[in-house]
């Protein structure tokens, strides 16, 4: 601890005072900058002439840009032409983008494309030595303990000594359909109470991908032989449905098959792409069935961190009971709108003001938005009872009154109409 207190005295002693005040709220936790990793791998490649591919790459593989820079200030780039996948360090998955339809999928993978469930899970890496497993989240953290089930059925059901593989794990009811998302995140948030939630939130893994089998490396190789090497080596753990074909009609029926089950549509992948950590391309893509967007009044807005600081940018959205004539809060965002459309909209909120509660300015409920939502969630946040999944703006409505917002009672109807495909807990 005196260590570190002479190098913090040492780095503000040769500081400016306005390089002083932004390194103690970097150290202190209040320092937002907006800063992305890509940028910061960026800054990597300049500061170490190494070519920005290698980097990225690298950062990929790692996890970690921290570790890429220490390798090139130590070792230089020769050292990163010999990382690659390490058992127990989980690896940024593969990402998609979105596509309208099966068959955009299908003309844009040339002709014929692999499709599979996209369920309404948890995707996780599972790293497997022996006996040893660990499970990793999307963010690549370690969920382990929170999932024994999984890491049970992983060490009965995966007949390789080493194996890495991407799955999805999903929450189901009694009745064997998907529970909605938010029950699966109880999962993974615990850490005490295991057998409890063990009998209340039972999960299911299903698996789809394999990027490393006892000492070979899988990612470089095509989608298809992934697939069929993970076929060869899980037995008892289901892998996500999948259909492989270049016929629209088919692939539609395979969609809507997907959604009478309570899944979420589908995914497309590319039949020869390689595993890309990290990237979103077009190798992958989702297919989801869009939900009625929602024209919704905004009540309030905070102000942004770093590059918004001084702008209203996160955005409180309600509906209007019917029976009251009350505007009811059924979520926030802070994406849909460009930068000049944010200025815009601080502009004519802050004239709209009633009161301001620290970042938190109250508006008189005028501006209309229209908003795109992946799902309704229960929710004690808010007064409803409800709350919009992953909430976006995609357009504002100067055309309509507050008057003429979406009611609560359409929001609830939305609700419970999801329940017609999915499990109640």
């Amino acid at each position: 601890r005196e260590r570190k207190d002479r190098l913090v005295e040492s780095l503000l002693g040769r500081a400016s005072p306005v390089e002083a005040k932004y390194l103690v709220k970097i150290m202190i936790g209040e320092m937002r900058t907006g800063f992305q990793e890509g940028l910061m791998e960026l800054a990597v490649s300049r500061a170490f002439s190494t070519p920005l591919e290698l980097v990225q790459k690298a950062s990929m593989l790692t996890g970690d840009i921290g570790e890429v820079a220490y390798l090139l200030k130590e070792h230089g780039e020769a050292a990163l032409s010999k990382l690659g996948l390490r058992l127990m360090r989980p690896l940024k998955p593969m990402l998609a983008q979105m596509a309208e339809s099966p068959r955009e999928a299908i003309e844009e993978h040339g002709g014929e494309t692999a499709f599979e469930y996209k369920l309404d899970g948890a995707r996780i890496q599972i790293h497997k030595v022996g006996e040893k497993v660990k499970v990793f989240s999307r963010r690549l953290t370690d969920v382990t303990d929170s999932l024994p089930e999984i890491v049970q059925a992983v060490r009965e059901g995966v007949k390789a000594h080493e194996a890495v593989l991407e799955g999805e794990v999903i929450a189901v009811g009694r009745d064997g359909h998907p529970l909605p998302f938010q029950h699966l995140m109880r999962r993974f948030r615990r850490v005490y109470e295991i057998e409890k939630m063990l009998r209340e939130i039972p999960v299911k893994l299903y698996l789809f991908d394999l990027l490393y089998v006892d000492g070979e490396s899988l990612i470089d190789e095509p989608y298809l032989e992934r697939r069929n090497r993970l076929s060869r080596v899980v037995e008892g753990i289901p892998l996500t449905e999948q259909l492989v074909t270049g016929n629209p009609a088919e692939a539609e029926r395979f969609f809507r098959k997907a959604l009478e089950e309570g899944h979420e549509g589908l995914m497309a992948k590319r039949l020869d792409s390689p595993y890309k950590p990290g990237v979103r391309g077009k190798h992958w893509l989702k297919i989801k069935e869009p939900l009625e967007p929602l024209d919704l009044v905004i009540t309030a807005a905070e102000y942004g961190y770093g590059r918004r600081h001084g702008w209203l940018s996160d955005y409180y959205l309600a509906a209007r009971d019917e029976e009251t004539g009350e505007f009811l809060v059924v979520g926030k965002t802070f994406k849909g709108l460009t930068d000049q459309e944010i200025i815009e909209m601080t502009e004519r909120l802050k004239r709209l003001a009633i009161m301001e509660e620290g970042n938190r300015v109250v508006v008189k409920p005028e501006i209309v938005v229209e908003v795109a939502y992946n799902e309704i969630q229960k929710s004690p946040k808010y007064k409803c009872g409800m709350a919009l999944r992953f909430a976006r703006i995609t357009r504002i409505r100067d055309d309509k009154s507050p008057e003429e917002v979406d009611t609560i009672q359409k929001v609830r109807k939305i609700y419970e109409k999801q329940f017609e495909k999915k499990a109640r807990l």
